[in-house]
């Protein structure tokens, strides 16, 4: 939730170009709902979505009742998925990366608003080429594209 609320803030400072619409409004999941209508509505706000973007922490891979759910959906979809380590890792981190992702399409970046930025801006048009060309796995973004950034 930290990190959630870090892109937030992110969104809402006027001096970052960092932007998003937030398809999912967490504080509409109350804990006492039924798992069924907790889906139901995310299936909603999926479907109004243009890319899917997974925050991977320490525990994500041990999360299965919504994240793996939610990671099914997006790739039925067919939805572009932006993995963001939360760690810096730059690529796919084996170690935090859910099992249902590791081999799927989706780019692995690094936890900045910057990279973030570029990515939601560039990957739904390559994941589009990649999948024309039938290309699946992980991808990540070469030095040069840190660089640019400063990072």
């Amino acid at each position: 939730m930290h990190y959630y609320r870090l892109m937030t803030a992110w969104h809402q400072n006027d001096r970052s170009a960092f932007s998003f619409y937030n398809a999912h409004d967490l504080e509409q999941a109350r804990d006492t709902s039924q798992e069924a209508t907790i889906k139901a509505s995310l299936a909603r706000r999926m479907a109004e979505s243009n890319v899917f973007v997974l925050l991977v922490g320490d525990r994500t891979r041990f999360l299965y009742k919504f994240v793996r759910w939610e990671i099914e959906q997006a790739l039925s979809r067919r939805l572009p998925i932006i993995a963001v380590n939360l760690n810096g890792t730059r690529f796919m981190d084996e170690e935090r990366c859910p099992p249902v992702l590791r081999d799927k399409l989706a780019i692995h970046i690094s936890f900045n608003p910057a990279v973030m930025q570029y990515a939601l801006e560039t990957w739904p048009g390559s994941d589009a080429q990649a999948r024309g060309r039938f290309v699946t796995g992980p991808h990540y973004f070469k030095a040069e594209v840190y660089g640019r950034f400063g990072l």
